[in-house]
């Protein structure tokens, strides 16, 4: 599959297990970081994702590759009655348990640790389901998208937000810049993990989006895929059914 980097080059652990540790050592400055590397602009693409979702009145949703679960708090907002924060990471879901307490929302989001393509799930369990800045991550896309498209129900609705590349000039030189030079630097200057921002931003640079990423979840079986640049093209929402 196209876009299937791993963060440490040169271990012999498998994707799954590399994304895993790089995730659990970043989790206490991720939040932080995430709000300084994307100018606060995710905030803005993640209320579209809710927007979207909210539409379908979901009773209840699940947000795979949850990290300190941003989009799940968000997603409180659709009035479902239960939300699934789903990840790999123990050490990303340990911060986001804190950020929901803190947000009196333990009745209504629940955190589990889980592999994004071995789901823990029925067929056909949820109204809502999606992934903000994870799909990437996954080992084999091809599985992890089967999986989600399973535990979805007949008419539940997927949306996907995750970067991509600008297309027109001189957006797309501005965004190459800054991904290959800034975040990189930024990443060695405040992160503990000196590899993992330039793996997330050579993993943006080389994951499938646009059309591709259409065909490809077409592909898997999902209907009326659409996608939605923003902001210039640095990051696109997708949308699908079952």
């Amino acid at each position: 599959m196209s876009g299937n980097i791993n963060p440490y080059k040169n271990s012999d652990q498998s994707k799954r297990v590399q994304v895993e540790k790089m995730f659990d050592t970043i989790s206490n400055e991720y939040d932080g970081l995430n709000r300084v590397i994307s100018f606060g602009i995710d905030i803005k693409w993640r209320k579209k994702v809710v927007a979207m979702i909210a539409a379908t009145n979901p009773q209840n949703v699940l947000d795979v590759a949850t990290g300190t679960g941003d989009l799940a708090i968000n997603l409180a907002e659709t009035g479902a009655n239960k939300i699934i924060g789903l990840d790999i990471s123990a050490g990303m879901l340990s911060v986001g348990k804190k950020k929901i307490k803190e947000k009196n929302l333990d009745q209504t989001i629940e955190m589990v640790q889980a592999d994004s393509e071995n789901l823990p799930f029925e067929d056909n369990h949820f109204d809502a389901i999606t992934v903000a800045f994870g799909i990437r991550n996954f080992e084999t896309l091809e599985k992890g998208l089967a999986e989600i498209l399973r535990v979805l129900k007949p008419g539940g609705l997927f949306v996907i937000l995750e970067t991509s590349v600008p297309t027109k000039t001189p957006f797309k030189q501005g965004y190459t810049f800054y991904s290959n030079q800034i975040l990189p630097l930024i990443g060695r200057l405040f992160s503990k993990d000196k590899d993992a921002y330039a793996y997330l931003s050579e993993s943006a640079s080389v994951f499938p989006y646009g059309e591709k990423l259409n065909n490809i979840l077409r592909k898997i079986g999902f209907t009326t895929v659409e996608d939605h640049p923003q902001t210039f093209g640095v990051a696109t929402i997708y949308t699908a059914s079952k």
